[in-house]
Order: C-alpha cells, then sequence, then structure tokens
C-alpha cells in the first residue's frame, strides 16, 4: 500500500500488533499520509474513535473525511494535553512510526536530504526558530561532535566538527549542496552512508526529536488503558533503546524498580520479544523500511 506521501512500514504487522476493538479509541501519534490511520479505520465499527497527531502543517492535506477522524496539528509530545482537553484521559491504543516520510524527505525546499540542493532548512515545522543552518554556523566545535556522534554516530565526529568550525563562512553556507561540498574532503567510508548519517543528525537536532520523543514515550503509562497496546516503530538505534527501556523497565532510562522479592515492577507486558523488522521483500520494495524496529507492548 502506498498513499503518495509516504509509504507505510510493517502496516499488516502494526494493525495487528494493536489487536484493535472495533469501538475502541485510537491514536496515530505520527499520521503523516495516513496510510496507518486509513488501515486502523477499516478496523473500527461506527462507535470507535481515531485521533491523529502530526506538526507538519503539509499533512493537513492529507486529512480523513471520516467523522470517527480527528487531526491534531502538533508534536506528539503534546498528545497527552490534547486527551485531558478531549477529556479523553485513557485509550486503547497507541501507535507511532518514527520514521521521516517519503515527501518531507523528497522535497528539497525541505533540505533534509543530500541529493537535492535546498536551503539548509530541516525544520518540520516552520515555526522552529532554529534551522540546520544555523546549527552548523553557531555551535562550537565540541556541541557539532556531539550532534555528528550521538544522534549521526559518525566516527570520525570531532575531526568533521573541528572541519566544519574552520573552514564555514556565512557566504559558503547556504544550502545542502554548499554542506556537501563543504565536508567533501573528509567524508571517510561510504559516501551515501555518511552524508545520510551527517543530514541525520541535524535534522534529529533541529527538531529536538530525542527530547520530544522522551517526552510522549514517558505519558503512554498514564494514557494507555489496562489491556490497551502501544506499538511504536524506530529507526536509530536511540530511539530504539528508548523504546526498549520503556516496554522493559516502565522508564526511557531503563531504571529498573523491583519489589522486596527482587522482581522488576513494570507497568508492560512485552508481547514482542524482540524487535519486529521487515522482510526482505518490504525492503526490496521500499528501502527506507531497512533500519525499521517495531515493539510492541501491553498496559498492565
Amino acid at each position: 500500500m502506498s498513499d503518495g506521501y509516504h509509504e507505510p512500514v510493517l502496516l499488516v504487522e502494526c494493525i495487528e500488533a494493536l489487536d484493535i476493538d472495533p469501538a475502541g479509541i485510537y491514536v496515530d501519534l505520527t499520521f503523516g499520509g495516513g496510510g496507518h490511520s486509513r488501515a486502523i479505520l477499516e478496523k473500527l465499527d461506527e462507535k470507535g474513535r481515531l485521533f491523529g497527531f502530526d506538526q507538519d502543517e503539509n499533512a493537513v492535506s492529507n486529512t480523513i473525511d471520516d467523522a470517527r477522524f480527528s487531526l491534531m496539528p502538533a508534536n506528539f509530545r503534546f498528545f497527552g494535553r490534547f486527551l485531558r482537553f478531549l477529556e479523553l484521559e485513557k485509550v486503547d491504543g497507541i501507535l507511532a512510526d518514527l520514521g521521516v516520510s517519503s515527501h518531507q524527505i523528497d522535497v528539497p525546499e525541505r533540505g533534509f536530504s543530500y541529493r537535492f540542493d535546498g536551503p539548509l532548512d530541516m525544520r518540520m515545522n516552520n515555526e522552529l526558530k532554529v534551522d540546520a543552518r544555523q546549527v552548523l554556523m553557531e555551535k562550537d566545535a565540541f556541541g557539532l561532535q556531539r550532534i555528528f556522534g550521538r544522534y549521526g554516530e559518525i566516527r570520525n565526529s570531532r575531526t568533521l566538527a573541528e572541519w566544519i568550525v574552520k573552514n564555514r563562512k556565512p557566504h559558503l553556507l547556504n544550502s545542502s549542496g554548499d554542506l556537501v561540498k563543504l565536508v567533501e574532503p573528509i567524508i571517510r567510508g561510504d559516501r551515501k552512508r555518511y552524508l545520510s548519517q551527517l543530514f541525520q543528525a541535524l535534522r534529529i537536532e533541529v527538531n529536538q526529536e530525542m527530547d520530544a520523543l522522551e517526552e510522549m514515550l514517558s505519558q503512554i503509562e498514564a494514557h494507555l488503558k489496562p489491556g490497551g497496546r502501544a506499538v511504536i516503530m524506530s529507526y536509530h538505534s536511540l530511539e530504539d533503546r528508548m523504546v526498549k527501556n520503556l516496554f522493559r523497565a516502565g522508564n526511557v532510562k531503563g531504571e529498573l524498580n523491583k519489589n522486596a522479592f527482587g522482581v522488576v515492577q513494570t507497568p508492560f507486558k512485552i508481547i514482542s520479544k524482540k524487535p519486529i523488522i521487515p522482510s526482505a521483500e518490504e525492503i526490496r520494495r521500499n528501502p527506507r523500511s531497512r533500519s525499521a524496529k517495531l515493539r510492541i507492548a501491553e498496559r498492565i
């Protein structure tokens, strides 16, 4: 299934994992092109409800004309606040696909990909004050090294950061093409992989994705009914670690809370002992799915 905006990854697996109650209330925290949401709606009856969240204003054009569906134009870190406002304290299932949509990547004006020469922006929400160019021009070498090493897992992150600080000039660093040209002399290993890691690191920093993810994950326990499912798909090792920690320990830090008998106390029952990954056929059809890891847990 493809919706022209983003091909939903592990679509069948996600819907099965939610174990949908036709009359239940569900939340799609990463609406995007609406592929997962449409599949959820197919499982709901007239009493069921679905709420979608997306901070990208372009996602509004994909909204679904269905009385059972409502789209919230907001970052998923605020989903708990919206549910309380709607007097829906707890829901039957929560889905999140943490990948960047194909639409965002493939629009040059957004600056998400090294494959297109566009502005060094990378903001998922245009109301954010800091874009990728400002990060590159204003951060010192230590700050850039932290971003490249932690979010991009770039091996020569220190060399890269020092090179950028040494050679950056306002009039020579305005586009994604300028950035590629700037770092070309110190790329190590596979060029495509290196540039993908660099652009990924900048995107995560610009959008404060890890902070938003931690805030969102920390709200799941409070807003999921007993027996309800949390279905989270990640694409980055840091994301996956936070999701794994939440389901195993009840918090994103992975800090274990044990009772007097040494038994770990957690509000979740892990449904998928190991993450579910795309098949070879899905990866062939949609190469961007190759790093996806799907984890499932049920609220106790």
